[in-house]
């Protein structure tokens, strides 16, 4: 009995070189895999934020036009935006010019309309409109966009898509 717990204790039992290979390898080809639908899952994170926006950028648009006796809509961007009153998660993304951030801006405002724009980090633009009543929603890839994950668009093609 003892002399089996002296050689148990003085063997060199350990995983060999082929075996360490093997697990880096396994663990090379799930990185692989797992690395690229983390990169689209982040895309279509970054396009769902602009979305989502852009959706509170035309409800405070609404209400300002409600709440004021203008005589129609407001233009908003960048540090004069009247809409982070009545919205104040608007502030950051209003202008934005650091990289990778996304910029949104509430253009061609008159009494009948307004247009919001909202830049994606993707490289995805997205448009709500608003004339005369009817809202109508438009999107367009940059032509170094990888990522149309928000954006319907038809393939090989970079404007013309709906979300």
């Amino acid at each position: 009995m003892l002399q089996r717990l002296r050689n148990r204790a003085s063997g060199q039992e350990g995983f060999t070189l082929i075996e360490l290979l093997v697990v880096i390898l396994i663990i090379g080809i799930l990185a692989a895999v797992a690395i690229p639908a983390f990169l689209n899952q982040k895309g279509k994170a970054q396009d769902a934020n602009v979305k989502t926006d852009i959706t509170s950028a035309q409800t405070a648009e609404e209400s300002y036009n409600t709440s004021n006796a203008t005589a129609g809509y407001v233009v908003a961007s960048g540090a004069t935006n009247p809409l982070v009153t009545i919205e104040p998660t608007l502030a950051t993304p209003m202008g934005a010019t650091a990289v990778g951030q996304e910029n949104l801006a509430v253009t061609a405002a008159s009494t009948t309309g307004y247009t919001i724009t909202g830049l994606s980090p993707s490289g995805v633009t997205y448009v709500l409109t608003k004339l005369n009543g009817v809202v109508t929603r438009s999107c367009s890839l940059a032509s170094s966009s990888t990522n149309p994950a928000g954006c319907t668009i038809a393939s090989g093609q970079l404007t013309g898509g709906t979300w």
